[in-house]
């Protein structure tokens, strides 16, 4: 049997192994399904193992491991040097599905007219977001320590928002079960959240939320085209769009084809992504729930996954 030395298969720590919980946790469902691939085609999994971003881009350089399937780019470009000419990024998990930026609920932002942050300066924007009657509009930002948390504190500083935005910093999860109660509740909610996420499952882009823009002039560099449910098109999101993507060792690589033509073959659509993380979410969290939900994914697209597994399979004859 070939076995993968360490194939990391989640962001920041994974549960599957049943030893942490981090509050990353979206990409544990499809970090599952290519785990249970790699098996389908007779490798054994040694972990998974956790590490942070910058160990493991340095490790997968060296080649101390071999892949895994939770590369953030470009947000993650600060991470090549580290890795570049003797690994690589392979393939796509969801290509340009990894949006980052704010959101409001889309009755509130016909009724006030709200296009971008800049309009959180406004007295009577202002006071039908604040909910904690400090005279700021309350924003679910980041945790202190996530790299989300730095971005919106230097959104807020350079379009002197501080004394209109509070930034709520408390646990991300929880902070977001309020606004989804708020929202219930008929209150106007104001967030920050990222895709895939359970967020934007159990608030319907385009039906109960929209996205709304940073105050900048659109350019070729800092505006995405066609994002739905954004208040603009081109929509400036103060974020680039990412591409969720596995990086591997090179020499794994050509030592292993059928890993890489898995990895270059397969995808999951944002939409299964998304509803994962929302029963996640609903509590449906531990290590044997991912295990069961990935393997019913696979079994729900079984002759696709087959066709996959197949030209694997070829590849390495």
């Amino acid at each position: 049997m070939n076995s993968l030395k360490k194939t990391l298969l989640s962001v920041t720590a994974l549960a599957l192994a049943g030893t942490l919980a981090a509050a990353w946790d979206t990409g544990w469902f499809h970090s599952e399904i290519y785990k249970q691939l790699f098996e389908e085609l007779g490798y054994s999994i040694d972990g998974p193992t956790t590490l942070d971003n910058p160990p493991f881009y340095q490790a997968v350089g060296y080649g101390d491991v071999d892949l895994w399937v939770n590369g953030w780019f470009p947000i993650h470009d600060t991470y090549r040097p580290a890795f570049e000419g003797s690994a690589e990024i392979i393939g796509a998990v969801a290509a340009g599905g990894a949006l980052q930026g704010y959101l409001v609920d889309k009755a509130s932002a016909e009724k006030f007219n709200i296009k971008s942050l800049a309009d959180f300066k406004r007295d009577d924007v202002k006071e039908a977001f604040d909910r904690d009657g400090d005279g700021r509009a309350d924003l679910v930002a980041c945790p202190p320590g996530w790299g989300c948390e730095v971005a919106i504190d230097e959104h807020l500083t350079k379009y002197d928002l501080k004394g209109d935005i509070n930034e709520i910093k408390a646990s991300y999860s929880a902070s977001m079960a309020d606004a989804v109660a708020a929202y219930g509740a008929g209150e106007p909610i104001l967030f920050y959240t990222w895709t895939p996420n359970w967020t934007v499952n159990e608030l319907k882009l385009g039906k109960d939320v929209v996205w709304i823009q940073v105050p900048e002039e659109a350019t070729e560099e800092n505006a995405a085209k066609g994002v739905a449910s954004c208040v603009a098109d081109p929509c400036v999101m103060g974020f680039a769009a990412n591409d969720i993507v596995p990086v591997a060792n090179s020499k794994f690589l050509k030592e292993n084809p059928a890993v890489a033509t898995l990895l270059k073959t397969a995808s999951i659509p944002l939409e299964d992504i998304f509803a994962q993380n929302s029963a996640m979410n609903d509590g449906a969290d531990s290590p044997e729930d991912i295990k069961k939900q990935a393997s019913d994914w696979i079994k729900a697209n079984r002759e696709m996954v087959d066709g996959w597994l197949a030209t694997a399979r070829g590849a390495a004859q």
